[in-house]
């Protein structure tokens, strides 16, 4: 015997018409005929959008939607799409920071824990995507944010979690655009995870690192003090995501997904608060 429940999605009608109406042009644009899909544009949102708030178990999943397992795969990974595509790049994000008038902006990461993977990596005996910063398996995402309150304003493509931060965020071409944006003049705020990257004078910014054997000055532990003050609003930029999509608290596909991934859930977190910068 088996019992069904009613449950409310935590979403706004404003977004999930919204994506309904990505599907039906993504549809248009693949020739689809009417009538031959399992779910229609609407039900397929709902869908989507359930695997991305409540991370429901994708056998549950498509159960409960009546669809077979590589159908629902097609939806789930056809709605993640159309959402990343509306994403916006670094220098969009730059553009619209530049518009609100911020004088800084904030970079981090997160790692997106992933299913246990043996894929050899570059360094033998280590994982390709085993970070040690969270000790699991996890793809790195880099996350700019606003100043005053951590709202993000980008999400990176992933790389794998071995990577160190600056690695990361280096990788997809992220440094030169960040510095154009420096030379402004505007400042980016980083954490020593970024070190070599920035420096604590610099338009690009880091804190001071306690040299080895030695100590701080009293004029660069007030500049700590600031700095990480400054800097600790963008941890609310991860807190938000994973808080909002618990799916962005472990993913099960293709960890090279998880970029995509991310950035769909940025373009959920702007469509339902109606705000990008």
């Amino acid at each position: 015997m088996s019992f069904t429940y009613t449950a409310e999605l935590p979403i706004s009608d404003h977004t999930v018409f919204r994506l309904a109406g990505l599907l039906v042009a993504e549809r248009q644009r693949r020739g689809t005929r009417n009538g031959t899909r399992t779910l229609s544009t609407l039900e397929q949102a709902v869908m989507v959008l359930r695997w991305f708030c409540d991370g429901t178990r994708t056998s549950r999943l498509f159960k409960d939607h009546g669809v077979s397992r590589s159908v629902g795969y097609r939806y789930l990974h056809e709605g993640t799409a159309v959402l990343a595509w509306q994403a916006p790049d670094l220098r969009e994000a730059l553009m619209r920071a530049r518009i609100a008038g911020y004088g800084h902006l904030i970079i981090d990461d997160t790692i997106i824990e992933t299913d246990r993977l043996r894929i050899p990596g570059p360094t033998e005996g280590v994982d390709l995507w085993w970070s040690g910063k969270i000790s699991n398996h996890g793809g790195n995402i880099q996350i700019l944010s606003a100043p005053d309150d951590g709202w993000p304003l980008w999400v990176s493509d992933v790389r794998p979690g071995r990577e160190h931060d600056s690695t990361a965020l280096c990788a997809g071409g992220a440094q030169p655009i960040l510095e154009e944006w420096a030379a402004d003049p505007h400042e980016v705020l980083f954490d020593l995870g970024y070190e070599g990257l920035g420096s604590p004078a610099g338009p690009l910014a880091t804190a001071y690192k306690k040299p080895k054997g030695g100590a701080l000055t009293d004029e660069q532990k007030a500049h700590n003090r600031v700095h990480n003050a400054l800097r600790a609003v963008g941890e609310r930029a991860n807190a938000l995501l994973k808080v909002t999509f618990r799916l962005l608290r472990n993913i099960t596909i293709d960890p090279w997904k998880i970029g995509l991934v991310a950035k769909a859930a940025l373009v959920i977190l702007h469509t339902e608060h109606r705000r990008t910068a």
